[in-house]
């Protein structure tokens, strides 16, 4: 299986306190630490995890952080595919409080790579899954060489606007910015998945009753939620571009969002293993 990502990066200084300053309030750090993150990361690194490598296709700040990004997560088995923006690297503050719950403040624009950059976009044709998250109309495009497509509802706008056939669109049922409304894009995508958290999700295929899903039990003690979501999309990516059904893909994309929990960061916990 040969999986990639078009989408965003983002670097992100991570600090564990027991609870979210409330305001005007002072709270102390008992940890704190750093990594590349945001969907696309995230992503086609649970990607590598599950098919042994992954490529992103993204766009970086030409800074320190961009990149680091970049080696960061070339050294956990993505090939980054990047053009440097003239830019600094997008980062995020993220408060992990006593109840693993995450609390993310975004600084900059995202970033994602121009249909344009000269990047290796002919590799795109052999790849058998791809999640997209960020690029321009033109790139969003070129991954319709890929076998799958499967695009984050965050970008609703983007999907209407470009009519490029996706073949899944999957998203947080719990955030605004995700919202998925029927009857929009066009063409319809054959398979819509909202997740809900701890509660599961519901996923249905045009034309037919929605249905509901349960939440994977996590494999360990919950550490960390940052990154379950986009974790759960690359297991959703990988399951149907090795031709799952959308229950096996599902099943399989719920236990990569609980495995994420149990660990520090978006990467310690992830699956390795789709079996």
């Amino acid at each position: 299986m040969r999986p990639a990502v078009v989408g965003h990066v983002e670097w992100i200084e991570f600090v564990h306190v027991a609870h979210v300053p409330k305001p005007g309030e002072i709270v102390h750090a008992d940890d704190r630490w750093e990594t590349p993150g945001g969907g696309g990361a995230i992503a086609a690194v649970q990607l590598a995890r599950l098919a042994g490598s992954s490529i992103l296709f993204t766009a970086l700040g030409d800074d320190d952080r961009g990149h680091r990004a970049r080696d960061e997560l070339e050294a956990l088995g993505v090939h980054v595919e990047c053009t440097f923006r003239p830019e600094p690297q997008r980062r995020c503050f993220v408060y992990i409080d006593d109840e693993r719950e995450r609390t993310i403040t975004v600084l900059g624009d995202r970033m994602g790579a121009h249909g344009s950059d000269p990047l290796a976009w002919d590799e795109l044709t052999g790849v058998d899954g791809l999640y997209f998250t960020a690029g321009d109309d033109e790139a969003l495009r070129r991954t319709r060489a890929a076998g799958t497509l499967v695009a984050t509802s965050r970008v609703f706008a983007q999907l209407v606007r470009a009519a490029v056939p996706i073949d899944a669109v999957v998203g947080s049922a719990r955030d605004a910015d995700e919202r998925y409304v029927p009857g929009q894009m066009r063409p319809e995508p054959p398979l819509v998945v909202m997740t809900e958290g701890g509660h599961g999700g519901w996923w249905e295929r045009a034309g037919a009753a929605r249905r509901h899903f349960d939440a994977a039990p996590p494999p360990g003690d919950k550490v960390d939620a940052y990154g379950c979501g986009d974790s759960f999309a690359g297991g959703l990516t990988y399951g149907l571009g090795v031709g799952d059904g959308a229950e096996d893909a599902i099943d399989l994309a719920a236990r990569c969002g609980a495995a994420c929990m149990t660990g520090r960061g978006p990467y310690e916990g992830q699956l390795r293993t789709a079996r």
